[in-house]
């Protein structure tokens, strides 16, 4: 296989199975963020509390557990997803929604203290309280599927450990480096790496911008 076929191949597979479990995990983390929003109960902070402890879980440990679940004697076995991209896309989706749901969480709550009294003023009801919310903490929402986005690009334990960086299948940016890194072949490595850190400072660029407006 050529250099830069290679090269361009992981770069798109990184891509594709890193949007994709974000999309993923945007579908309930947007709406517990929400739903945390707009509650005041004991539970619902406990529940915010468990969130911001699970953003830093390694993702070696998390990577294990899938590995556990997903295996021929897992509970999960039967699927057959294990080193497969799907696999890859579960895992980054897990580990990415104690971040963006805090994050969409934090930013919603800054929202709702700026137009909260005025929404019950006018006599809204939930429903429109909840589209209120989303709509004016849309570039907060957005910033917080980014930043899950960055991370899920950037990480390694569960794309090592449950999608087995398999050549043509399952190899992406961050177990692409680590491999050619313990080869001792550099030029791949090095170039995958400036690529990621170029996504990685763009997206960073777009979050600072979104939060400026």
């Amino acid at each position: 296989m050529e250099p830069t076929y290679e090269l361009l191949t992981i770069v798109l597979r990184s891509v594709s199975v890193s949007g994709l479990a974000v999309l993923l995990s945007s579908t309930w983390s947007i709406p517990l963020a929400l739903r945390l929003t707009l509650t005041s109960s004991k539970l619902g902070k406990m529940v915010e509390d468990l969130i911001n402890a699970l953003t830093s879980i390694p993702t070696v440990v998390l990577g294990l557990l899938l590995y556990m679940l997903l295996s021929r004697s897992g509970p999960l076995g039967f699927l057959g997803l294990l080193y497969t991209p799907y696999a890859i896309v579960v895992g980054q989706a897990i580990l990415v929604t104690p971040l963006i749901t805090s994050i969409a969480l934090t930013g919603l709550l800054k929202v709702k203290d700026e137009v909260w009294e005025l929404l019950i003023s006018l006599g809204a009801g939930r429903r429109q309280v909840s589209q209120a919310l989303v709509r004016e903490g849309l570039h907060q929402i957005l910033s917080s599927i980014l930043l899950g986005f960055n991370r899920a690009l950037g990480e390694l334990g569960v794309a090592l450990t449950v999608g087995g960086n398999v050549r043509g299948l399952t190899r992406v940016m961050t177990t692409a480096i680590a491999l050619e890194v313990s080869r001792g072949e550099y030029e791949l490595a090095v170039s995958l790496g400036l690529i990621l850190l170029t996504v990685s400072l763009a997206l960073t660029l777009v979050v600072r911008r979104l939060g400026v407006r």
